[in-house]
């Protein structure tokens, strides 16, 4: 072959131009890209290398004990063990692997294979569904040094046999974590509360705090919510160095070690409240099965110091129990609580509201002898049954309305005759219907202008009525004392003297908590000092040093009063909580205010502090003279006069209850009807026969307070019959421990 006869390639340069250029800005791509991100880029490169290597774990704090007065565990925290695997430390052998499953299976319950790892994917941690393998798989996928639950909260015995175990299967463990428990369960559950999972809408600001989603808990109800803050304690915190698998490999940063929760010692006695929980199970399980049905729903007792405001027990029923909340919130237990019409999950001690009947009467009775409606020596006509006039203005000619009193004879049929002439203590004592309508609304010539509803809000408000009284527990009611304004706007008509007439003896708009009835009671046998009520009487740490703290107004609480108080404190250091409850109980409190060590708070004086407005009434209505007054200290003690002789006098209204009780007590029952959502769904709101609620509130020793105690009974009928013994058998049981104690040195109130 010559070599003209080799063929010839027809080069073309501009293929040549285009590689070169396709390898030019190849390179000056790959220049640029380097340069960004070595140097424009090298701090944020360097944040992500950091976070890529570091991890930051939180090591949880341990939550505050609750205490009871004496020292008694009402809150604390206890072992909880957990089946783990870590994937990363498995044998290498699938048969061992396997084999390890079949065992821990036959231990714990759960399947060794079930669903498929996408399956695991739907479930949360601990959750009944997945198999061993799957979680195993998942947990492998994500992060092979982290430990995958298997099962959790498994008993101790189980967990022994786990630990014995570890040593032969490799990457198995048992976890220890603290849950809450509560001892005294259904008996202190509505004022200790329980815990729940970090709520999702409240996620970043408990993430800002260090708390950890889906593993930390907070407060949802009772002290547990209240003094979230305080009891949580704050979450340590190590910086750790990691391989690309998740594996430890040393601590970048000095660990912060978590800060314990304080502890709470409650004024609480549980053995008070055991004897309170007690009473009133017998007294409304005893009349229901009487009457052979389920007659009284719910209840309420609450004994408290009159002179220093330390609530001793509080008991609302029916309750629930806290322990099966403890770990987790199981949704059909929830669902029944809350489906439940006698709503357990709420302390009906401060947030429910009830019409509280004749025991509202000592306000009306302290607003008339304090106004000079009657003095003590005015004899009231009080005949069975009052024929008024009502109108709702001036130049109503008026409807003639009916007005009854509640004594009957021996056939059960209303006593025309009423109690005949009563003095204004023995009103008190009779608790006569007739008289405090008079006294309230006035009558004709024999009273020309009675209270006024102007005038009983005062008085009653003066009492602790119509606003929240502060203790520490979370979303209190406030009650209601209505206006003339009020039932404009929510009734549609103007006020009338029947109004009033059922205003006066607790009846119609007028609604209160249990804890108000009891405020007002203890503020009369406390000579007109009412005092605010409290839980806590101390905060100490986990050596028991009584620590010193103090609620601000705005809901936080600090180790010194917030800068710029009364005080002259300084050095707020504020403990920021998901749950402000408000605690500015009126204009003159406080900013901040001591709560620990517990020293008494007087909220006011009614025979010292101006606290009634004073109006000038004629005809029903009354017009404001913009000046404050008092409270005369005779009108306090007649008042408690009455309250005597319904315990002395042969035809008192408690005279069956406590005549025979070795101390002095002095109180006043209530039955107060009412109408609400469950009576109507019933069909019981019959005019004339309407279902009652039953009240008694009494106090002891008559001449040196020592002790309140008010009952509430849903739907219990004639307050002496029900209510009447629960209060009896609490405050028998307050002087039997005295004695105990008293005899035992070291121990008492």
């Amino acid at each position: 072959m010559s070599i003209n006869s080799i063929p010839r390639t027809n080069f073309q340069p501009w293929r040549a131009w285009v590689l070169y250029g396709a390898f030019f800005f190849a390179s000056v791509f790959i220049v640029i890209r380097l340069f960004s991100l070595t140097v424009l880029e090298f701090d944020f490169r360097m944040a992500q290398s950091d976070d890529n290597r570091t991890r930051q774990i939180s090591d949880q704090a341990p939550r505050g004990i609750i205490y009871d007065r004496n020292g008694i565990i009402l809150a604390r925290n206890v072992a909880s063990y957990n089946i783990v695997i870590t994937p990363a430390y498995q044998a290498d052998d699938l048969s061992d692997i396997q084999q390890i499953y079949r065992q821990l299976s036959e231990m714990t319950g759960v399947p060794v294979n079930s669903g498929t790892v996408d399956d695991a994917k739907l479930f949360a941690a601990c959750v009944p569904g997945p198999g061993i393998t799957q979680l195993v798989e998942l947990g492998a996928s994500n992060s092979p040094y982290s430990p995958v639950p298997i099962q959790c909260n498994v008993s101790e015995e189980v967990a022994l046999k786990v630990r014995e175990k570890a040593v032969d299967w490799p990457g198995v463990a048992v976890q220890v974590e603290p849950v809450r428990d509560y001892p005294t369960g259904v008996l202190t559950s509505t004022v200790i509360g329980f815990l729940g999972p970090i709520p999702a809408l409240q996620v970043e600001y408990y993430e800002s705090l260090g708390f950890v989603t889906r593993r930390d808990k907070v407060g949802y109800s009772g002290v547990e919510a209240y003094f979230q803050d305080v009891l949580s304690g704050r979450n340590g915190e190590r910086v750790v160095e990691v391989d690309v698998a998740g594996q430890e490999l040393r601590n970048l940063e000095p660990p912060v070690a978590p800060l314990a929760g304080s502890n709470l010692t409650l004024t609480l006695d549980t053995r008070l409240q055991q004897a309170a929980d007690s009473g009133i199970q017998r007294e409304i399980n005893g009349w229901n099965a009487y009457l052979g049905r389920i007659n009284i729903s719910s209840g309420v007792i609450v004994a408290m110091n009159p002179k220093t405001g330390e609530v001793l027990a509080m008991v609302s029923y029916p309750s629930f129990e806290n322990n099966r909340l403890a770990r987790f919130i199981p949704a059909y237990y929830y669902n029944q609580l809350f489906e439940d019409p006698r709503k357990p999950l709420l302390n009906h001690a401060v947030q429910s509201e009830y019409p509280p009947g004749s025991v509202f009467k000592l306000s009306t009775a302290l607003g008339a002898l304090n106004e000079g409606i009657v003095t003590p020596s005015t004899i009231i006509d009080t005949p069975g049954l009052l024929v008024l006039t009502e109108s709702f203005s001036p130049n109503d000619p008026g409807l003639e309305r009916p007005f009854v009193d509640w004594i009957y004879n021996r056939n059960g049929v209303l006593n025309p005759e009423g109690f005949g002439s009563l003095d204004f203590v023995h009103c008190i004592a009779y608790s006569s219907n007739v008289c405090f309508y008079k006294l309230g609304g006035g009558y004709k010539e024999e009273i020309p202008n009675g209270l006024e509803i102007d005038r009983l809000r005062e008085y009653a408000r003066a009492l602790g009525y119509d606003q929240a009284t502060g203790i520490e527990l979370p979303y209190e009611v406030d009650g209601l004392i209505p206006t003339r304004d009020w039932k404009r706007i929510n009734q549609g008509e103007n006020w009338s003297t029947g109004d009033t007439y059922i205003a006066s003896v607790g009846q119609g708009y007028v609604l209160s908590t249990p804890l108000q009835v009891l405020m007002s009671a203890a503020t009369i046998a406390n000579n007109g000092k009412l005092m605010k009520p409290t839980l806590i009487q101390d905060i100490t740490d986990n050596e028991g040093r009584v620590l010193e703290f103090w609620e601000n107004s705005d809901g936080t609480f600090s180790r010194s009063p917030k800068l710029g108080d009364p005080d002259g404190r300084s050095g707020y250091m504020p403990y920021p909580g998901l749950y402000t409850f408000s605690t500015s109980l009126n204009e003159g409190d406080l900013e901040s205010r001591r709560i620990s060590p517990f020293t008494p708070v007087q909220r006011w004086d009614i025979t010292v502090d101006p606290m009634i407005a004073d109006y000038i009434c004629d005809s029903g209505f009354c017009t404001e003279m913009n000046v404050m007054k008092t409270v005369r200290p005779d009108v306090v003690q007649k008042v408690q006069e009455g309250m005597r002789l319904a315990v002395t006098d042969p035809q008192g209204t408690l005279r069956d209850i406590f005549g025979d009780s070795p101390y002095a007590a002095a109180g006043k029952t209530g039955t107060a009807e009412y109408c609400d959502n469950v009576a109507q769904a019933a069909n019981r709101c019959q005019f004339g026969a309407w279902p009652t609620h039953s009240w008694t509130v009494a106090y002891a020793p008559f001449d040196d307070p020592e002790i309140v105690v008010v009952a509430f009974a849903y739907n219990g009928g004639e307050g002496a019959s029900v209510a009447g013994p629960m209060v009896k058998l609490v405050l028998d049981a307050y002087f039997e421990l005295k004695a105990i104690d008293l005899a035992q040195p070291g121990q008492g109130q």
